[in-house]
């Protein structure tokens, strides 16, 4: 069947099976999916090629994409250095040493999508592997022979179909981000800050604020975040290795591939682009995902509550700064159609469920010990804030201001019976011969 639509022969309508695949059913992008599975077809390679991802992610993000002016990279360069001024009077983190970028959307796809392929290369692996396996385990015995290349033939055909989803998906987003930050993850490889005009301009529209003011306030979000990073250098690891850890123990659910694949009509290709975007070919998370997972939503929520808390103070001095951070609350509670079509494709939602309480925790702990004792708990994973200081941020403020007035630490339960442990007069502690 595959054959005969790849060479024009079949009565099905290509169209309908793109449609299917989360791809634009339009005569260009029919064309070029065509293209690319009979390119993948002839190819047969093991690897996914991800090649065809950063193309289609480009072509996505070149439609309607505009030019920056002169008059813009003007008004953003003054923009940023008033940011970086009024950063300096809030935190106690390392300045950059690389100069801010203004990127319009096709740059940010090619320079974000490195990341996004390792975010993803589990489970298209999965997808690839699974249906590899139904062809060949569930064909009868005498087939099992002539589908050996078939087998291959699905492993490609499965990688690129993969490969052009996440193209589609990461150029969509490109016309939602406004930054290199606005993911909350660390896109960029280097201590890079960025800001995309057209989508910032767009941001704006509708605010009733001056738009000198949003530029000015989403530059400071943004080089707050890349300082964060710069600063703690270990942080971007730590957070790619959590969210590794998730996607690894992705699978894909082959009873229902194979369900999909027995009742499969290829003139009505509706219930095999439901079960894409519904996420239901994913089954749910195991135990070790979970931990994964909850780790992964405590690091985004303490990198972006830290952020949210900085910006409103380094922006005090801007009129409508109020305005544009509800703005900002509001988009980022209701993500983007984008955001969505990644968490059901890599089964990992980008946005962090506890911002409120870290943004509350660190207000709380710069109220109490001050943005250089706040900021100094950056230095290292150990002593960064947990979830259990999210849940009672009081707790942790006791600990930091007794530290501050040189006072013994306040221990809790374990630490304590530690200490009890360890001390000499412990009646219980075996003494030496």
């Amino acid at each position: 069947m595959l054959r005969d639509i790849l060479s024009g022969k079949s009565s099905i309508d290509p169209g309908q099976l793109a449609g299917a695949a989360g791809l634009p059913n339009d005569p260009a992008s029919v064309a070029a999916l065509m293209s690319q599975l009979q390119g993948a077809l002839k190819g047969g390679g093991d690897g996914i090629n991800w090649g065809i991802a950063l193309q289609q992610g480009q072509e996505r993000a070149a439609t309607g994409q505009l030019s920056t002016t002169d008059a813009q990279r003007a008004e953003f360069e003054q923009a940023f250095h008033i940011a970086a001024l009024w950063l300096d009077d809030v935190i106690n983190v390392a300045e950059l040493t690389v100069v801010p970028r203004l990127m319009t959307r096709k740059e940010w796809v090619t320079a974000t999508m490195p990341l996004w392929s390792q975010l993803s290369e589990p489970v298209a692996t999965s997808i690839s592997d699974s249906l590899t396996n139904v062809l060949t385990e569930q064909a009868p015995e005498e087939l099992k022979g002539m589908l050996a290349g078939a087998s291959q033939m699905m492993r490609s055909l499965g990688g690129t179909l993969f490969a052009m989803q996440l193209g589609q998906v990461v150029g969509q987003l490109a016309s939602e981000v406004v930054s290199g930050g606005d993911i909350g993850i660390p896109l960029f490889s280097d201590q890079q800050a960025a800001l995309l005009p057209q989508n910032v301009a767009e941001f704006g529209e509708g605010l009733d604020v001056p738009i000198d003011q949003v530029q000015i306030y989403l530059a400071v979000r943004e080089l707050a975040h890349a300082r964060l990073f710069r600063h703690s250098r270990w942080l971007r690891l730590h957070m790619i290795s959590s969210i590794t850890d998730f996607a690894h123990g992705i699978s894909i659910d082959t009873e229902r591939l194979e369900s999909l694949a027995e009742g499969f009509d290829p003139s009505n290709p509706e219930e095999l682009r439901d079960a894409m975007v519904n996420g239901s070919l994913i089954p749910p998370k195991s135990d070790a995902q979970l931990a994964a997972l909850g780790r992964l939503e405590t690091m985004l929520a303490l990198v972006e509550g830290w952020v949210d808390v900085v910006t409103v103070e380094a922006t005090s001095r801007l009129p409508r700064a109020d305005a544009i951070n509800e703005t900002v609350k509001r988009r980022r509670a209701s993500g983007g159609p984008a955001e969505s079509a990644f968490a059901t494709l890599v089964g990992l939602e980008l946005r962090p469920r506890r911002l409120r309480e870290a943004a509350a925790m660190w207000q709380a702990v710069t109220d109490a010990v001050g943005n250089e004792a706040r900021d100094a708990l950056w230095a290292h994973p150990d002593i960064l804030p947990t979830s259990a200081d999210l849940d009672d941020p009081q707790a942790l403020v006791a600990r930091l201001t007794s530290t501050a007035k040189g006072e013994p630490p306040v221990l809790d339960d374990i630490d304590q019976a530690l200490a009890d442990l360890l001390r000499d007069d412990n009646p219980d502690r075996p003494h030496e011969a």
